[in-house]
């Protein structure tokens, strides 16, 4: 017989698929000896059954009924008693941690008769009241869909304080809001809440949080049933939240926040501002010494951040759970190196617990210390980084107005798991309540996005759509910017200034150079780019677009004269006066990459990006004729004419790349004579110089031996072959024709470099600007595709194509330099791709080369121990 409950006592941590995250860690810290208050699990498998299977909960109710029973021997207590209650929390805990996605409910197990129980074994009847006033809410809003402004309304009218007319209150609520009563049976309301956390697994903010953070939609969410401890006690009792380091910076150093008096609820939920850790120590100086012991073995057990939840109930220390602690990505960078120094892990695991993405929300955007601002307020530093935004006070705006391109700041009094959508869609968020672990702080430091909590100053007008901070009303559409560092809100839009590498990522990036294998370089069209990429460590150019350097105001009309004259004089003298552009922009770039590879890849776009749109030139027309403009008129007729025979229906596939090299030569000459030339310059100064012609777009070995040829005479003239000066000529494979006849091209080429935008478009046969705007997010959606393929590598079909390139290519020349440098070299699971397939190198934007550099690295890690 199949066993769907485990109690505390026979799990372990190594069970998480099983128990959840929260069930393994309880069962863990059991065995550890830890204050746990005694309870069990319900499983994962459960929770997918129960989502398959109509029914099933009563094949689960035997097996719930026998834990419980064995709950009640261990607590001494009766569930549902009129005296003295047992009383239960149940909570959800899938294997991937997703804070505040699913549901809780507190004091199951309370009704009319055991309430006036609980008052009189505990001698106080508020007590009793206020949990009573608590499961009635949360059962009224998780179980039975009561939206929880009922409740809160109702509770602040009677003075935030339980009473028998309040509870009475509560139930005429939920009675009026759903045409049920609130049940009166314990173990109705336990197998309703058990229903409830097993159906919050699909509700839509788990929904939306998982497809943010890219955990999987079939792993199901355990249930942990627990007997309660009451933080709500009185003055000798409370309750909060510890990290083992600080979330935010990494400090070694215990942070956490504690409500005397309370829930947990009231320190997650953010419905009460709470004090800090350090508080604690002076009120509770013996369960405060007791904690911190727990906590200290508790990281040194896991050899990882905690993050613990905790109660007192008079004067005695109770762990909830502990589990590993959320963290900004500047505080997870600092803990793994941190701890390599302490001797708790190994390089290769610090490599490994840094995520590649989490060195991307590193270059958060800070506000620009030399600039004067006006403070409106002031909150709790919740997330680091600084943003400017227009003012929303509503999730479902800001998802509005953030698809539309919009960059808004989500102002609200505390964020639920049901605004996740809006904290995704926003540029940062700013909250009246909730502390440094409220559902806003946690969820924005995971998503890297700056947030300042508990400023007690806005005050709310929500019937007007706006705000006072302090005495400076902000309305819906104004413009305020936040400072997650410091908690500082300020007037208007600030200045901001991209971030440095601290010396713990500077340390981290020094260990992945140490472990990869795959070179990384950058995309980089211009000498600034090509400097920051060097700054961030890229150790070549790997892709310079030169038609970036045709788009300057200058530049434009030349090439515009090139394309459309009808004359070869005219055809010549455009590129005279191109050449000493592109002689300048090259000779920045080179001086920059001295001594590096640098990639130049010839001109490859549709001639049709650098000529008007037929549809503005008719325009011009109608204006012209419209203001009797004779010489207007005859210039734009001739203009449209000429672009009007450069039309083509199908550009993406019509004359360009090397097809433009072949049908006008002199353009690629021109390049290469530019290139050679500032190289020629660079050299004569003593520098060393790897240059890389790249031909784009060959189908066919032919049009790339035609191309050499072509070329071979400039450059045998300009540069030296005994020199400082290196070169080679290669080819971008971005179509399936030059995948499949890659050995044929490998003869001709002296590197290959792989085009992965160009090659998913043609091997799928997509549009990528029609595709992500049309019907890209409904496959994604319906499943149809698991992944974007433009942003990560569509392994099955384009990964198939390169594979028979690499292999057949290196058939005939082994020592083939192959790269890729499509959007892709920037991907984590792409760059894992490249290096098991043997690559060369990746090449990404230069504020993706970090990422690149530790993705290599643990590509290289998993590849050597595939059991780390």
């Amino acid at each position: 017989m199949e066993h769907y409950v485990q109690n505390f006592s026979q799990g372990s941590q190594r069970e998480k698929e099983l128990l959840g995250g929260k069930g393994a860690n309880l069962a863990e810290m059991t065995g550890l000896g830890l204050p746990v208050p005694p309870g069990f699990t319900i499983t994962t498998k459960a929770c997918l059954d129960y989502l398959r299977q109509e029914g099933f909960l009563e094949k689960l109710l035997p097996e719930l009924e026998k834990h419980m029973e064995q709950l009640e021997k261990d607590m001494g207590k009766k569930f549902g008693a009129a005296a003295d209650p047992l009383l239960v929390s149940v909570r959800s805990g899938a294997a991937i941690s997703m804070p505040g996605m699913m549901d809780t409910i507190l004091n199951i197990g309370l009704n009319d008769e055991s309430v006036q129980g609980l008052a009189s074994s505990t001698g106080d009847e508020v007590f009793a009241l206020d949990c009573y006033r608590r499961l009635i809410q949360m059962y009224g809003e998780v179980v039975q869909g009561v939206p929880a402004y009922r409740f809160n309304h109702r509770f602040e009218k009677a003075g935030n304080k339980a009473s028998w007319e309040l509870i009475d209150s509560f139930k005429g609520i939920i009675e009026k809001e759903t045409g049920n009563s609130f049940p009166q049976d314990p173990r109705k309301q336990l197998l309703g809440a058990v229903e409830a956390v097993f159906g919050s697994w699909d509700n839509r903010r788990a929904r939306v949080y998982r497809e943010a953070n890219n955990i999987p939609h079939d792993l199901g969410t355990a249930v942990n049933i627990q007997a309660m401890v009451f933080g709500n006690k009185g003055e000798d009792s409370g309750t909060g939240v510890l990290f083992t380091r600080n979330p935010s910076t990494g400090e070694k150093k215990i942070y956490g926040e504690f409500l005397p008096d309370a829930q947990g609820e009231d320190v997650v939920a953010g419905t009460r501002t709470p004090l800090d850790i350090s508080e604690m120590s002076s009120k509770f100086p013996r369960e405060y010494g007791e904690l911190e012991e727990i906590a200290h073995r508790l990281e040194k057990h896991y050899r990882e951040v905690q993050d613990l939840e905790f109660t007192i109930e008079q004067g005695r220390l109770f762990i909830l759970q502990t589990r590993r602690g959320e963290r900004t990505a500047e505080a997870s960078i600092k803990i793994a190196t941190d701890m390599v120094d302490e001797g708790l892990i190994s390089v290769e695991e610090c490599l490994l617990r840094v995520k590649p993405t989490e060195l991307e929300k590193i270059l958060h955007r800070q506000l620009d210390a030399d600039q004067d601002y006006e403070i409106l307020g002031k909150g709790l530093p919740a997330s680091p980084g600084a943003a400017s935004g227009v003012v929303v006070f509503d999730a479902d705006e800001a998802e509005k107005l953030g698809e539309k391109g919009e960059r808004v700041i989500l102002v609200t009094s505390e964020t639920t798991p049901d605004d996740i959508h809006g904290v995704i869609a926003a540029q940062g968020v700013l909250t009246a309540r909730g502390g440094m672990t409220s559902h806003a702080a946690v969820v924005a430091r995971g998503m890297g996005k700056p947030a300042v909590c508990g400023c007690e100053s806005i005050k709310f007008s929500r019937e007007e759509s706006l705000a006072w901070i302090g005495n400076f009303k902000i309305s819906q559409g104004d413009i305020i910017t936040i400072n997650g560092g410091t908690g500082e809100v300020i007037k208007g839009e600030a200045i901001l200034k991209e971030p440095e590498l601290s010396p713990a990522t500077i340390q981290l990036l020094k260990y992945a150079d140490q472990h990869k294998r795959l070179g990384v370089r950058a995309n980089a069209d211009n000498g600034p780019d090509s400097e920051k990429a060097l700054e961030l460590g890229a150790q070549g150019i790997g892709l310079c677009r030169t038609e970036h350097m045709f788009m300057g105001r200058e530049r434009m009309p030349l090439v515009r004269q090139l394309i459309l004259s009808e004359s070869p004089e005219e055809k010549e003298e455009a590129l005279a006066r191109l050449l000493p552009y592109q002689k300048k922009d090259f000779q920045e770039i080179l001086e920059v990459m001295e001594g590096k590879p640098v990639n130049v890849r010839l001109l490859d776009p549709p001639l049709h990006e650098f000529l008007p749109q037929l549809l503005d030139l008719q325009q011009e027309i109608f204006a012209a004729e419209k203001a009797g403009d004779q010489q207007a008129l005859i210039r734009q007729k001739e203009l449209f004419r000429k672009t009007k025979n450069m039309d083509e229906s199908n550009p993406m596939m019509g004359l360009r790349g090397c097809r433009l090299g072949i049908m006008l030569p002199a353009l690629y000459r021109m390049q290469v004579e530019a290139l050679a030339s500032a190289a020629k310059i660079l050299e004569d100064q003593g520098k060393e110089l790897e240059l890389e012609i790249m031909i784009p777009l060959v189908a066919e070995a032919k049009e790339l031996s035609f191309l050499k040829e072509e070329l071979r005479e400039i450059l045998e003239e300009k540069i030296n072959p005994e020199g400082k000066v290196r070169y080679k000529v290669g080819t971008m494979i971005e179509l399936p024709r030059a995948c499949l006849t890659a050995d044929e091209i490998a003869r001709e080429a002296e590197f290959f470099s792989f085009g992965t935008n160009d090659l998913t478009q043609t091997a799928f046969g997509f549009s990528r600007d029609d595709a992500e705007a049309k019907f890209l997010p409904a496959y994604l959606e319906d499943g149809i595709l698991e992944e974007n393929p433009f942003i990560t590598l569509d392994q099955k079909g384009v990964g198939r194509l390169m594979k028979i390139a690499v292999e057949d290519s290196r058939k005939v020349k082994p020592e083939l330099k192959i790269g890729i440098c499509g959007e892709h070299g920037g991907d984590p699971k792409s760059i894992a791709f490249c290096h098991s397939n043997g690559f060369d190198y990746v090449s990404c934007s230069p504020y993706r080369v970090p990422v690149a550099r530790l993705a290599a690295a643990q590509a290289a890690i998993k590849a050597k121990s595939p059991a780390i």
